[in-house]
């Protein structure tokens, strides 16, 4: 098991400003970060990717899809920049060393057609994400598809709805990701979501049912990492928080008060919570 940080507490885009905070991430003793992919050149990410391997730090990456890059969309056009936009974010997810690239790259966020997903979008969802996922496999890197909350989004609302999406794609280099807050939400049992559907996933988020720092809310953690221990899962637990210091990445997660006293606080508790209660687990 890695413990990960991911860095849009701070930013959607990683840059020198940004390199401290790094530094402070490895002095907790955390394995690696996991960076946004929202913007940037490869020229960018290969001097990020030195400053990572200077900290002996590893990495995973997370993306989003943009109505111009949508899989959903009826447009085949649209559908073919979504398949472009997916590759380009694969590259540069190996150009830093990633080995999961996670997120939820299936619709943009915060749009909603007033029903749930039809067939032909599941179609052509599943269309684009086997033709990334074959990129993904030439660069050695995994694809994570992240389901959300259905205040977020509607194509993919629970871990059930995932597990189908990762079926219909059929290919090795796709999974799944799990969010304790999106299972918090959605799950009527967020520990048999998981457990259910362990087999198909390749990322986990650990986030409070706050957003905020992990073990100040109500996730029932013991019985979550016991699970995951149990489903033998050996890959990274991600804390994911979000804060207002970020405008639009706060009104797109609804964040509109302080779950934490300090950015620092998340970090510095979070991975002392997180191995505390995975040995606990062990039990």
């Amino acid at each position: 098991m890695k413990i990960g940080m991911n860095m849009l507490l701070w930013t959607t885009h990683v840059t020198e400003s940004d390199h401290p905070a790094i530094e402070r991430i490895r002095k907790e003793g955390f394995d690696g970060i996991e960076i946004p992919l929202f913007e940037g050149d490869a020229a960018h990410f290969q001097k990020l990717r030195k400053v990572l391997d200077g900290n002996g730090l590893g990495c995973t990456a997370v993306t989003v899809s943009t109505e111009a890059a949508n899989p959903i969309s009826p447009d085949a056009k649209v559908r073919r920049a979504a398949v472009d936009d997916l590759r380009r974010k694969i590259e540069l997810s190996s150009i830093l060393g990633a080995d999961v690239l996670c997120g939820p790259f299936h619709q943009p966020l915060g749009v909603f057609s007033g029903t749930g997903p039809t067939e032909d979008e599941k179609k052509r969802a599943a269309e684009v994400h086997r033709e990334a996922a074959e990129t993904a496999k030439e660069a050695g890197v995994r694809l994570g598809i992240e389901y959300l909350n259905r205040f977020e989004c509607y194509f993919l609302n629970t871990a059930s709805d995932a597990a189908a999406h990762v079926e219909r794609v059929g290919h090795p280099s796709f999974g799944m990701m799990y969010d304790t807050f999106h299972a918090n939400v959605e799950e009527k049992d967020p520990i048999g979501a998981f457990r259910d559907h362990a087999k198909h996933i390749v990322h986990f988020h650990v986030s409070e049912n706050d957003r905020g720092t992990p073990g100040t809310g109500h996730i029932p953690w013991l019985e979550t990492f016991r699970a995951v221990r149990r489903s033998g899962y050996d890959g990274w637990m991600t804390i994911e928080a979000f804060g207002r210091a970020l405008p639009d990445l706060a009104a797109a997660t609804r964040v509109w008060r302080d779950f934490f006293r300090d950015r620092d606080d998340v970090y510095r508790d979070g991975i002392r919570f997180i191995r505390e209660t995975w040995e606990k687990a062990a039990g």
